[in-house]
């Protein structure tokens, strides 16, 4: 079987309607264009439909909690690369990871981490992953990045420092 892909990532233009007076991308959005990316990586690379997985299994994930830093704006008009990552899961929890960035892919513009749990549809009570799903979540598990719930901070540092080492290494202006 190959091997998933672990970090998708797709391109979205900002839209006007999607702007505050600014010009630039409203806070808000940024959650839903997050979102947005990881439904499309999902159904594309993973031949996940989210709806039908909840239909079928009488469970799905719930966001408990997100971590977001805004760093630059994203402006309308601006086309912005959008990636995605799974960086921690157990039996009935898992934390995704999504970055915008510019559409060179060297600029970090926000970093997202969303915590979500497994949970029975309709009761909203906790529930395990079912065996597949924890193989399909071991596949595509990111180990390179090393999960701290405390540690959001120091990871969007990281994820700054790398980028500013492949814009030197891109010749690409600071």
């Amino acid at each position: 079987m190959p091997k998933l892909l672990q970090t998708p990532e797709t391109t979205y233009r900002v839209h006007f309607q999607d702007c505050d007076m600014l010009g630039h991308l409203n806070n808000a959005r940024f959650l839903d264009y997050f979102l947005n990316a990881r439904e499309d990586h999902t159904t594309e690379h993973y031949a996940l439909n989210m709806g039908q997985l909840a239909q079928e299994q009488k469970a799905a994930w719930v966001i408990t909690k997100h971590h977001i830093s805004y760093l630059k704006p994203a402006r309308q008009g601006a086309t912005v690369r959008i990636l995605s990552q799974l960086i921690h899961f157990d039996n009935s929890n898992l934390v995704l990871e999504m970055q915008m960035r510019s559409e060179d892919g060297l600029r970090l513009l926000a970093l997202l981490w969303s915590e979500m749990a497994y949970v029975t549809t309709p009761a909203g009570t906790r529930t395990e992953h079912a065996n597949a799903m924890m193989d399909l979540l071991d596949q595509l598990d990111v180990e390179e990045v090393s999960y701290d719930p405390d540690g959001f901070d120091e990871r969007v540092k990281e994820v700054r420092q790398q980028l500013k080492k492949q814009r030197r290494g891109a010749g690409a202006d600071e």
